[in-house]
């Protein structure tokens, strides 16, 4: 059975590059606009790792990732961020989050699909 990812970005480029490197690695995507609607998605589908950005309207990846810990059935969901930020105070501010990993903009599509069988391990 090969893993489901949501990808969460307001960037629609974004989302489509993430989608089609993890999608040719052969994983199963889905896509949220925003912090809010990843969470909705979160609250009502099975997902096996989440790649959100930071900076976006109605709800931050922070406080998204913040918002998925508090759900007792997602406390252990790995969460990747794919973000333009790479602020060391950030960083740890999404570590206590709950984030499993970070990734900077602009990403190569190799290094994220080894990253996400990494944190994966398929």
């Amino acid at each position: 059975m090969t893993a489901k990812i949501l990808t969460v970005d307001d960037s629609a480029s974004v989302r489509m590059t993430t989608t089609i490197a993890l999608s040719n690695a052969g994983y199963t995507m889905a896509e949220a606009v925003d912090g809010r609607d990843g969470l909705e998605k979160v609250r009502n589908g099975t997902f096996d790792l989440v790649v959100t950005d930071l900076n976006m309207p109605n709800m931050d990846g922070l406080e998204m990732i913040e918002a998925v810990r508090k759900l007792p059935s997602h406390t252990g969901l790995p969460i990747i961020f794919l973000t333009t930020e790479s602020d060391g105070a950030l960083k740890t501010r999404a570590k206590q989050a709950g984030a499993t990993g970070w990734m900077t903009k602009p990403f190569d599509p190799e290094q994220l699909v080894k990253i996400v069988r990494k944190v994966l391990g398929k």
